[in-house]
C-alpha cells in the first residue's frame, strides 16, 4: 500500500425487500486462501518483525454502534454494557461454513484456545478480557482474536479498538483517551491498514474523534471506509452528509440499520432493507450504499484486493528480513562447545587480528579502517618519526647563532693545556658534544613512549575487534597485548638511552657528509676573520649554514678566535651527523621491533596468558556473554519465524503468479 493507487471495488447489486441478502458472495472460495494465509501470518507473528499485514481496522467513537455493526457481519452477540466495552483488540475472523450444523467459535488469546458457542460468546470475551487486561476498566494492547465459522457470515478478518472515550469513568486510569489514541494510532498508521470507520448519523461527521485520527493518517481518505449507523435515528439530512463527503471517505459510505431489541439477525436484515426501501428519505440513498449485506460485500471485496496487492511486498520483506538474519547468524561466533573448537576459533581470531596487523603496521594497507585515519599506520609513523626529528632540529639548544663562539671559546679556556698553540685539544671538542647530547637527551625517550603509546593502542584495536564475539577472553587478550607491548616500550627506551650514552662517550662517524660540511663551514673562515677584524665593519655577519651572527663582544679576545671557529664548525658539521643518527636509529629499531611485534611475539605471548599453568583459557572463550547468546537466541527465533512465514504464503503467491486475484 506504499503508492497511492487507488483501492478498486466491484459495486453491490441492489437488495430486493423480499428477503435477507446473504452475507457471502460467490467468490469466497477465492478470498478464503487469501484471509487464510494472511491470518497464518498474523498467528505466526510476523507483525513482531516489523512486517505490517493488511489489516481492517475498526475504530469509532464510544456509542457509535460499533458493536452493533461487528455483530451484525459475524452474526453473534458481543459484549455490551456502559463504558468502554473492548479493552483489548479484538481480532475478529470470520468465515463462511456452510457444511457446518452449527457455528464453530473459539478464542485464542495467551497462547492457549477457549471454545465457546453463540449463547456464551459474550461472557467468554469477558472472561477473557478480563484475564488480559484485569478485571477492572482498564485497556491492554496485547489481542484477542475470536474466530467464527459459521454458514452466511462474510470471509473477513477485522481488529475491533476501544472506542475513543474523553472523560475516563469511574476505574478508568485518567489517561484513557491518550491510551486509546495511541493503540488506534499503532494499527491505523501503517499503509497496509484499511480504516472501517464508524459514525453515527446522528451526529456530526466532521466532530468525530475517529474522524480526526484517521485523517491524520490517511489525509485522502483512500483507505478508510465508513459506515453510518442508527440511519433510522437520523435519516434528515444523512443524504447529503454521505454524498458531500466533508470528511474525505474515499472509499465511500455505507448506511446500515441498528439491529433493535429481540430481533434475530434475519429479521434485522429484512426490518433494513425495508426501511431504505420505503422510507420517504432514505430510500432516496441508493441501494449502493445501503445494509449490512453491501458492507459485507464491500470489505471482502476491499479486502481481497489489498491482500492480494500486499502480498508480494510482504513476501519480498519476509524473504529480505530472512536473508539479513541468517546472514547475521553466520557472521556470529560459532557456538561452542568442545575444547578443540574453542582452540580452532582462537587459533582463527589470531591469524586474522595478525594478518590485519600486518597490513596497517607494515604494508600501509588500510582497506580495513578506510575511515578511520588513526589506522593509517605507516603514514601516521612516519608522522611522528618528522615530527621527532624536528623537535631534534629545532630545539632552542641548538642554534648555533645562540652565544656564538662564546661556549667554544670558555671550554677552550678550561681545556688549554702544555702543548703546541695550534691544535684543538680534542677534550674540549666532547666537552661540548657531551653538552648538546644532554640537552636533548629527554627527547627520544619522550619519542619512545608517544609511539609505543600509539602503537599499543592499534593493536588493542585490532585485537579487540578480531575477538569482539568473545567478551570473556578480551580481558586476556588486552592484558597479554599491553603486558608485551610495555615490555617492547622498556627495551627501546633502554636501548635509544644507550644510543644517548654512546653520542656522549666519543666523537666518530665515516660519513664523508662530515668532512664536506667542515669544509663548506671553514671555507667561510678568512672572511669572517677579516670582518672580525675590522671594528668599523658591522658587528653582525652572516654565515652560510650559521646564518646572521653577533660578533661585537668577541672582539676583545681576537687571539683565541681563529680556534674557537674552527671548534665550532667542528661541533656543527658533526652534530648534523649525530641528530640523522639519532632519527635512522630510531626508525631502524621501530621497524624492526614492530616486525618482531606481529609476526612472532604478539602471538607467543597471548598463548602463554591463555593457556598459563592450568590450560584454562580456553574454558573461557566456552562461556557465551549473555548478551551474545540472547542475540544469537533471538535471530534464531526470528529465522524459524520467516521461514515458517515463507512457507505459509509460498502457496497462494503462486496462484496470484497465475492470475488467479487480478481480475
Amino acid at each position: 500500500m506504499g503508492d497511492n493507487r487507488a483501492i478498486v471495488i466491484l459495486e453491490p447489486k441492489p437488495v430486493p425487500v423480499a428477503h435477507a441478502a446473504p452475507l457471502t458472495a460467490s467468490y469466497n472460495d477465492r478470498i478464503r486462501p487469501l484471509l487464510d494465509a494472511i491470518d497464518r501470518l498474523r498467528n505466526i507473528g510476523v507483525m513482531k518483525e516489523g512486517i505490517q499485514l493488511p489489516t481492517i481496522v475498526v475504530v469509532g467513537d464510544q456509542s457509535s454502534g460499533k458493536s452493533s455493526v461487528l455483530e451484525s457481519l459475524a452474526g453473534i452477540s458481543l459484549p455490551r454494557g456502559r463504558g468502554i466495552c473492548t479493552r483489548v483488540p479484538l481480532i475478529m475472523r470470520l468465515q463462511d461454513n456452510p457444511r457446518a450444523d452449527c457455528a464453530e467459535l473459539y478464542l485464542e488469546f495467551n497462547g492457549k484456545i477457549v471454545h465457546t458457542d453463540e449463547n456464551n460468546i459474550s461472557q467468554a470475551i469477558n472472561d477473557a478480557t478480563d484475564e488480559i487486561a484485569g478485571s477492572g476498566k482498564g485497556i491492554s494492547n496485547a489481542p484477542l482474536t475470536l474466530v467464527v465459522k459459521k454458514d452466511g457470515v462474510p470471509d473477513l478478518t477485522m481488529v475491533d479498538l476501544p472506542g475513543i472515550t474523553r472523560v475516563p469513568v469511574h476505574g478508568q486510569p485518567e489517561n484513557i483517551y491518550e491510551q486509546i489514541s495511541e493503540m488506534i494510532m499503532e494499527y491505523i498508521k501503517p499503509e497496509e491498514s484499511i480504516i472501517l470507520n464508524v459514525l453515527s448519523a446522528t451526529v456530526d461527521f466532521s466532530t468525530c474523534e475517529s474522524i480526526r485520527m484517521s485523517q491524520m493518517v490517511d489525509k485522502t481518505g483512500r483507505r478508510t471506509l465508513a459506515v453510518v449507523t442508527k440511519a433510522d435515528k437520523a435519516p434528515e439530512g444523512l443524504l447529503e452528509k454521505v454524498t458531500a463527503d466533508d470528511v474525505n471517505i474515499g472509499l465511500g459510505y455505507v448506511c446500515v440499520r441498528n439491529r433493535i431489541g429481540d430481533e434475530t439477525y434475519e429479521e434485522a436484515r429484512l426490518e433494513e432493507a425495508k426501511l431504505f426501501d420505503t422510507h420517504t428519505l432514505l430510500s432516496k440513498i441508493d441501494k449502493s450504499i445501503v445494509g449490512v449485506p453491501v458492507l459485507a460485500q464491500k470489505l471482502t471485496q476491499i479486502q481481497a484486493t489489498i491482500m492480494a496487492n500486499c502480498l508480494p511486498d510482504i513476501v519480498k520483506k519476509i524473504n529480505d528480513k530472512l536473508n539479513a538474519n541468517v546472514a547475521e547468524l553466520k557472521r556470529m561466533p560459532k557456538d561452542l562447545s568442545l575444547v578443540a573448537e574453542a582452540m580452532t576459533a582462537f587459533m582463527q581470531i589470531l591469524g586474522s587480528a595478525k594478518e590485519s596487523l600486518r597490513k596497517v603496521l607494515l604494508r600501509g594497507e588500510f582497506d580495513e579502517y578506510p575511515e578511520e585515519k588513526n589506522m593509517h599506520c605507516t603514514a601516521r609513523l612516519v608522522e611522528m618519526l618528522n615530527q621527532f626529528s624536528d623537535e631534534l632540529q629545532n630545539c632552542p639548544e641548538n642554534d648555533p647563532r645562540t652565544n656564538f663562539l662564546l661556549e667554544e671559546l670558555e671550554v677552550l679556556e678550561d681545556t688549554k693545556g702544555i702543548g703546541l698553540p695550534n691544535f684543538l685539544p680534542r677534550t674540549a671538542f666532547l666537552t661540548l658534544l657531551q653538552r648538546k647530547v644532554k640537552g636533548i637527551s629527554s627527547k627520544p625517550p619522550s619519542f619512545v613512549a608517544r609511539v609505543w603509546d600509539y602503537i599499543e593502542g592499534v593493536v588493542i584495536r585490532v585485537l579487540m575487534r578480531h575477538s569482539e564475539n568473545y567478551p570473556l577472553l578480551q580481558s586476556s587478550i588486552r592484558r597479554a597485548a599491553s603486558n608485551l607491548i610495555n615490555k617492547m616500550k622498556e627495551k627501546a627506551m633502554d636501548r635509544m638511552m644507550e644510543i644517548v650514552e654512546m653520542e656522549k662517550l666519543t666523537d666518530c662517524t665515516c660519513n664523508p657528509k662530515y668532512i664536506s660540511e667542515w669544509n663548506n663551514l671553514m671555507s667561510q673562515k678568512n672572511k669572517f676573520m677579516d670582518k672580525f677584524n675590522h671594528r668599523s665593519r658591522p658587528s653582525n655577519i652572516d654565515l652560510e649554514g650559521i646564518g646572521v651572527v653577533e660578533v661585537g663582544n668577541l672582539r676583545d679576545r681576537k687571539e683565541q678566535i681563529p680556534k674557537a671557529f674552527d671548534l665550532k664548525m667542528r661541533i656543527t658539521a658533526y652534530w648534523k651527523i649525530v641528530l640523522g643518527r639519532f632519527v635512522d636509529s630510531m626508525a631502524l629499531h621501530l621497524l624492526f621491533d614492530v616486525q618482531n611485534l606481529v609476526n612472532t611475539k604478539m602471538e607467543a605471548e597471548i598463548v602463554g596468558e591463555l593457556i598459563g599453568p592450568n590450560v584454562s583459557g580456553f574454558e573461557r572463550m566456552l562461556e557465551e556473554a549473555p548478551s551474545v547468546a540472547a542475540k544469537r537466541n533471538k535471530l534464531n527465533r526470528s529465522v524459524r519465524l520467516l521461514r515458517e512465514s515463507a512457507a505459509a504464503v509460498a502457496k497462494i503467491m503462486d496462484r496470484i503468479d497465475c492470475g488467479d486475484y487480478n481480475d
